[in-house]
């Protein structure tokens, strides 16, 4: 928490890009700093798949996980892939919260 702000870094595929534009808004409105990715490599920002930079972004990702309070999944349809996997395991072993868009199966 930054001041009275509760941190949320925001997690899952890449191709819910408007869920993820939604959710930020959202939540950023209901008083919580938002934390979001960077590119959108399954929506067209084709820089993610050269060599080393999905990689690089995705340790980025789990370092915006430290900063902040919970993570905030974004899985429309239930769909939670192996790299949004690997960041809600990340977060629950650092005690952080984990809340999602759609009820977790």
């Amino acid at each position: 928490m930054i001041g009275k702000y509760p941190v949320i870094t925001l997690c899952g595929s890449t191709r819910f890009k408007e869920q993820f534009l939604e959710a930020q808004k959202r939540l950023t409105l209901e008083g919580n700093i938002v934390i979001s990715v960077g590119l959108f490599g399954h929506s067209g920002d084709d820089e993610v798949w050269t060599p080393g930079t999905k990689e690089m972004l995705d340790d980025m990702h789990k370092r915006k996980i430290d900063m902040a309070d919970g993570i905030y999944v974004i899985n429309v349809g239930g769909y939670i892939g192996q790299s949004t996997r690997s960041e809600i395991d990340y977060s629950l072993s650092q005690g952080k919260t984990v809340e999602y868009l759609e009820e977790a199966n």
